[in-house]
């Protein structure tokens, strides 16, 4: 029987931590200790600490009697309006995370950071396609290779590991989360159908036919604990993708048909611009359709949708180095935006 290990995942309530969250529940030798700024209500194998991961004193407060901690899972992730502004917060949530934890938990073994296509410079423009791991640096600033410098350099000489996961845009159900492209998609396909429009793509001109991948949650929550827990995989980064690639030109109609709308020629459109008023409709629909009762702030990530609309260049990486070490997940990408919208209704969130 498998020694019993304890998760510490950092941003518990996100889509990535949420989903691994879920995951490892599933498995017998795990107990789990979730951290996030709103905390939450613990139930069976998991445990919430509300912590202001930003404050040393609070981290050590809060997190000092976690000794039992063998794997910590960073998925944690603040919002700034600059690339430079998201250096200093982002990287000072997980060194205060490591260096607390690493005092106080002996049979600390790994060390997981979640990271993303920013590696490859892929929110600057386009860049090389596949990625793949091995690729040289871009200018600062990028708070992603600044956390990896970090883990490199603290983990000399140390007996736990660390791995790094890239994802490609990772979709699942979370609410509350600033960048969720499920929920961006599920909400301004509810609201253009209440309002008797078809479903048109907001995206620049020449985003519709590029080249693209997804990353299911479920799908990164279990390489994300394959690179934890086996030796080959120590030290290293994978790009975890679902190991299809599509055009939004073929999956935009997928997502209108399973809407039961109409498509219309794309129209570039700002989402963050155009549905700023739609506080009001979405409150409507609530009412309507009996929809839980999230405020609309919670729910809508205009600006990541923007983010992910504006990609008229290729967007993909190489999964093949974790398939060589031994991960062989795939998931089909429409499929999973199905499943998804499917789980959205399920919850309530969209009608």
């Amino acid at each position: 029987m498998d020694q019993h290990k304890t998760a510490l995942i950092v941003g518990a309530n996100g889509v990535i931590g949420g989903n691994l969250a879920r995951h490892l529940e599933t498995l017998n030798d795990w107990s789990v200790i979730g951290l996030s700024r709103r905390g939450g209500q613990s139930t069976g194998k998991i445990r919430h600490i509300s912590v202001d991961l930003l404050d040393p004193t609070d981290c050590l407060n809060k997190l000092a009697d976690l000794t039992g901690v063998t794997h910590i899972f960073h998925a944690a992730y603040q919002e700034r309006p600059t690339f430079a502004a998201l250096v200093a917060p982002n990287l000072a949530m997980l060194v205060n995370t490591v260096t607390t934890i690493e005092k106080v938990a002996r049979n600390l073994a790994h060390v997981s950071l979640m990271q993303g296509y920013k590696v490859y410079g892929a929110h600057l423009g386009p860049f090389k396609t596949p990625a793949r791991e091995d690729e040289d640096n871009h200018m600062p600033p990028e708070f992603n290779m600044d956390q990896q410098a970090f883990l490199q350099k603290q983990q000399q000489g140390k007996s736990w590991t660390w791995s790094a996961l890239r994802p490609s845009v990772v979709i699942g159900t979370a609410t509350g989360n600033p960048m969720n492209l499920a929920m961006v998609i599920g909400l301004y396909a509810a609201m253009s159908k209440e309002l008797g429009l078809p479903l048109r793509f907001p995206g620049k001109p020449g985003a519709y036919d590029t080249l693209l991948e997804m990353t299911d949650a479920g799908l990164l929550a279990r390489a994300t604990v394959w690179a934890a827990t086996h030796p080959q995989c120590a030290n290293q980064a994978f790009n975890i993708t679902n190991g299809d690639l599509f055009r939004w030109n073929e999956m935009w109609p997928k997502i209108a048909r399973f809407f039961d709308m109409e498509t219309a020629a794309p129209l570039p459109m700002s989402l963050h611009g155009v549905m700023a008023d739609k506080a009001a409709l979405w409150q409507t629909m609530k009412e309507k359709y009996g929809l839980a009762d999230h405020p609309y702030e919670a729910v809508s990530s205009w600006g990541f949708g923007d983010a992910v609309f504006s990609w008229n260049y290729d967007f993909f990486a190489d999964g093949s180095k974790a398939r060589r070490l031994g991960f062989h997940g795939y998931v089909q990408t429409d499929e999973m935006f199905l499943s998804v919208f499917r789980e959205m209704r399920a919850q309530r969130i969209i009608p």
